[in-house]
């Protein structure tokens, strides 16, 4: 049977991400040129950097894994039970990605440290003299754990809405109950979508640098920043930053080993019914009291510690600031990104699901790399090139754009695809048969199949791009300050007040935008 070739529009905008990807590695080759064979091979055997590449593998896989089991359950209760409170549990479950990483784990710090935290005095009359220690390998897996598992949780809650609910009736009909219709049917068929939303989880964990940083725990991020900011030395950066690459091609090659072959159709051959509500009984409160702890953890103690700051500073004469200026141009600038980043991130999923080869799965696979690459490096990977090459794009708005789109485009490849999978492709090709041509297949037929996954995947750039710090801050043109930028400089300053302020600002901008995703969500679902 002859191949069916894909679309040429589809195949130049893969190209164009191709030419992406390539532009951060080609800068770290071309610096890593500048070390000696002999002296590359001793840094990269140095002790210190293999103990650095252990411990960056194995806390992205601790994070994976216990994101998965937040993530799976409170998809399934947020989307499936009579859970209480339901509809809000779906949207503060999400918020916990609008919190900067260095400013969470700044908020565990100053609430479970060993010495002088909120607890600690808390307990200090039961006589607690001293905690046990956050720092290290504790503390930077709770605190990258519930900063980053909803890139699970709204992989998986996209998925589980597009399952056809006949599949279950048929389990039911043969006699499974409601623990065997969840574990045979409904879970396997979730695997597309919390395989895309684990790696999602675990190279955020890999280009992490304020949670490692704040933990006090040795990763790659912490280690690369310390060799460009304290020694300066830019080729022994970029040979860590390799050393960093591999280790996120060797997690996408174990992705792709792992994850199933099998299709997972279902989007589109349901007869329209929407899946019944599982009745929890019994389980419903401590379902409730799992949401509420979540919740607390992610969302609730961050608040509460900034509005803490906030309210102290207050009381000391501190005078609110304008924050109209950062907040518009932080919603221009990750809105941008989530509009680019979906762009190009449907050609690269609809090539691989509908057109799978060789090359197609190296550009779908090769294009997570930038997503684990700490935002540093492929921001000096384009002021190289912009300084050099192209300098009337230096510091402007469509460089800073096309940083974002390299750093975050995973997270929209990740859902879209995952979405795609569940949309029998014999549905495309009926259209095809009627006369309609490629382009009016995928807006017409494609695109309204796959809109949970879009969304999904518009909301996650877009939260992540509007705390993104390392490539704002060298990219963006000057004077275009975002509230990212914003909390940094406070932080620095030792300003809480402006850091809360700032925060504040973050979250409430993100909630908007969840409510807002979540909204259409709502009137996908009954079309």
């Amino acid at each position: 049977m002859k191949a069916v070739r894909p679309p040429l529009f589809l195949t130049l905008a893969a190209a164009v991400v191709a030419v992406a990807i390539a532009l951060p590695l080609v800068y770290l080759v071309i610096r890593t040129a500048g070390i000696g064979g002999e002296e590359l091979w001793q840094l990269i055997s140095r002790p210190r950097n293999l103990m650095i590449f252990v411990n960056s593998a194995a806390m992205a896989a601790v994070v994976t894994f216990f994101s998965a089991l937040i993530s799976v359950p409170l998809a399934f209760l947020t989307v499936r039970t009579d859970l209480p409170g339901r509809r809000l549990w779906l949207v503060l479950t999400t918020l916990p990605l609008a919190v900067p990483s260095y400013v969470g784990s700044f908020t565990l710090i100053a609430t479970l440290a060993p010495r002088g935290s909120f607890l600690q005095i808390l307990l200090e009359p039961l006589g607690v003299k001293e905690l046990p220690s956050i720092y290290g390998w504790p503390g930077v897996i709770l605190a990258i754990t519930l900063f980053t598992y909803p890139y699970m949780l709204l992989s998986v809650r996209s998925g589980l809405q597009g399952l056809d609910p006949s599949l279950e009736e048929a389990a039911r009909s043969m006699g499974y109950n409601g623990r065997e219709t969840f574990f045979r049917v409904i879970l396997p068929q979730l695997n597309p979508s919390a395989i895309a939303g684990g790696l999602l989880v675990a190279l955020y964990a890999l280009r992490d640098f304020g949670t490692p940083s704040l933990m006090r725990f040795d990763a790659f991020t912490r280690a690369i920043f310390v060799q460009y900011k304290a020694s300066f030395n830019r080729n022994s950066a970029a040979a860590l930053s390799l050393m960093l690459v591999a280790l996120v091609l060797l997690i996408l090659w174990l992705e792709y080993r792992v994850r199933s072959r099998a299709a997972y159709y279902s989007r589109g051959s349901a007869s329209g019914r929407l899946p019944k509500i599982v009745k929890l009984g019994i389980w419903k409160w401590p379902a409730f009291a799992f949401c509420l702890l979540i919740c607390g953890l992610g969302v609730a103690l961050p608040v509460g510690i900034t509005i803490f700051w906030l309210m102290r500073g207050l009381n000391s004469g501190y005078t609110f600031p304008n924050l109209l200026p950062a907040v518009l141009n932080s919603v221009l600038a990750a809105g941008l990104a989530a509009a680019a980043t979906i762009i190009f991130a449907l050609p690269i999923a609809i090539l691989s699901v509908r057109f799978p080869s060789r090359i197609t799965a190296i550009i779908e696979r090769c294009s997570y790399i930038g997503f684990g690459v700490p935002g540093i490096v492929v921001a000096l990977s384009l002021v190289f090139f912009g300084a050099n090459y192209l300098p009337v794009l230096y510091q402007t708005l469509p460089m800073l754009i096309f940083a974002y789109l390299v750093l975050f485009l995973p997270q929209s490849v990740g859902t879209v695809r995952s979405s795609l999978l569940q949309v029998n492709p014999q549905i495309e090709e009926s259209a095809r048969s009627l006369g309609r041509s490629a382009w009016q297949t995928l807006t017409e037929v494609t695109l309204p199949l796959v809109r949970p996954g879009v969304l999904s995947g518009a909301v996650l750039v877009f939260i992540t791009a509007i705390k993104e710090l390392p490539a704002t801050m060298l990219l963006a043109p000057i004077g275009f300050n975002t509230l990212a930028v914003q909390i940094w400089q406070a932080t620095e300053n030792v300003d809480f007040a402006d850091a809360a302020a700032a925060s504040l600002a973050m979250l409430l901008v993100s909630f908007g935008s969840t409510l807002l995703v979540l909204s259409q969500e709502k009137l996908s679902s009954k079309t």
